[in-house]
């Protein structure tokens, strides 16, 4: 009897455990990419810090945006960009998957056409959806930049 009544105290201690892990914590888009920041070298960045400037160079409307972090290279040999954003729901994050993966085929046909060893680095880069979260990042260091990515937002 008490094997089976230890058992089940254990039992609903795990679910209650697991239960209280299910739920996502707050993620601050921004403290993400200044991780990034400081993991890699991304001088020369321009910060993007008005929700309206997504509109502007990525067709994203703002009232799709809960929150954003975004960084974009104003010179034209390297192809850098990197844009974090939460989505307020399902609809809105393909809404700005959309325009994000638009944005990323321009930048692909631009180094098509412009500069083969950039293009190498831009192949590598890609558009990601994770509920509510799209990422857009395009840097020669965009797979260890995801992964800080997906280190807060699975």
């Amino acid at each position: 009897m008490k094997k089976l009544l230890s058992l089940l105290c254990i039992s609903i201690i795990c679910i209650v455990a697991f239960t209280g892990c299910s739920g996502q914590a707050d993620v601050d888009l921004k403290s993400i990419l200044d991780e990034m920041n400081s993991e890699y070298d991304t001088t020369g960045l321009e910060k993007i810090t008005d929700v309206n400037e997504l509109n502007t160079y990525y067709q994203i409307d703002p009232n799709d945006v809960k929150q954003f972090a975004a960084e974009i290279s104003s010179s034209a040999d390297s192809p850098v960009e990197i844009v974090l954003i939460e989505a307020n729901d399902e609809t809105a994050a393909q809404n700005v998957t959309t325009q994000l993966t638009n944005r990323y085929n321009s930048i692909y046909s631009q180094y098509a056409s412009y500069s083969a060893d950039q293009l190498d680095a831009v192949k590598a880069c890609k558009v990601t959806t994770d509920a509510n979260f799209v990422s857009m990042i395009v840097s020669k260091d965009a797979a260890g930049m995801l992964d800080i990515f997906y280190k807060y937002v699975k």
